[in-house]
């Protein structure tokens, strides 16, 4: 077990997949969470989930990339749960398109959600840490900040981004007292990447056969390697992209 007794959480993307799975693990083990969503009947939903572990739970809607609705949905938690201790940047989107068809629409859609939203909550979330002398910041990036794939650019630009800011942001903030690290996952077993099959946008079988393990991850599996970096035991670990991918970075034969 982790010790995360009175420890305050704010997850993003919380009221679906990893997010969820995510909060569920960090309530399991103690915390109180703050669930930061666009989709209120989803965020509460895993909101119902933390209270059925005995937590404190608060919904927080909005979108990350909107900096007045972070703020907001910062200071419904300072008012509601209490300081913050954990940072889980979690609200993502995904890209699949050419890049020569592209528009302006795609790429700042994309820039604004899987970029801007974690430096406005990691930049929310490390003004109280600071204060605090203590805190971890996890940002949830992707195998695609590590490999690069066709039609996808408008989603690895900003993974990739979000890589190099959890390292800056943990040499900047270690003073502080402050970890920052990332999990990376790869493909995961979700209903979203069940429509993407069904659609013919994803081949399930290229990608297990890639894949060491032969199987994808679950979001459970994503959120017991978030936990691990908000454990106490992981106190030396900082600036590090943990890629959760059952070897699928690490193969290279062909």
């Amino acid at each position: 077990m982790t010790c995360l007794t009175g420890q305050k959480a704010m997850i993003t993307g919380g009221g679906a997949g990893i997010g969820r799975a995510t909060a569920i693990a960090l309530a399991k083990n103690g915390a109180d969470i703050a669930i930061f969503d666009l989709d209120p009947d989803a965020a509460e939903e895993t909101c119902s989930l933390v209270r059925a572990q005995g937590q404190k739970a608060v919904l927080c809607q909005g979108s990350v990339s909107n900096s007045d609705d972070v703020t907001a949905a910062f200071s419904r938690m300072d008012d509601e749960l209490g300081p913050l201790s954990i940072m889980v940047n979690n609200a993502g989107i995904s890209g699949n398109k050419p890049t020569l068809e592209l528009t302006d629409a795609d790429w700042e859609r994309n820039i604004g959600v899987n970029l801007n939203g974690v430096f406005y909550c990691s930049r929310a979330a490390g003004r109280r840490m600071k204060d605090a002398k203590s805190g971890v910041i996890i940002n949830v990036g992707s195998i695609y900040s590590l490999v690069a794939p066709p039609n996808r650019l408008h989603y690895c630009a900003p993974k990739a981004a979000v890589e190099m800011m959890t390292r800056a942001l943990a040499v900047e903030w270690a003073q502080y007292g402050i970890r920052v690290n990332g999990v990376a996952p790869g493909y995961v077993q979700t209903q979203l990447l069940d429509e993407l099959v069904e659609q013919g946008r994803v081949d399930l079988d290229g990608i297990l056969r890639r894949t060491p393990q032969g199987k994808l991850p679950v979001p459970d599996e994503i959120a017991d390697a978030i936990l691990y970096l908000c454990d106490p035991r992981s106190r030396a670990i900082t600036g590090h992209m943990l890629p959760v991918d059952g070897g699928w970075t690490a193969y290279g034969f062909i």
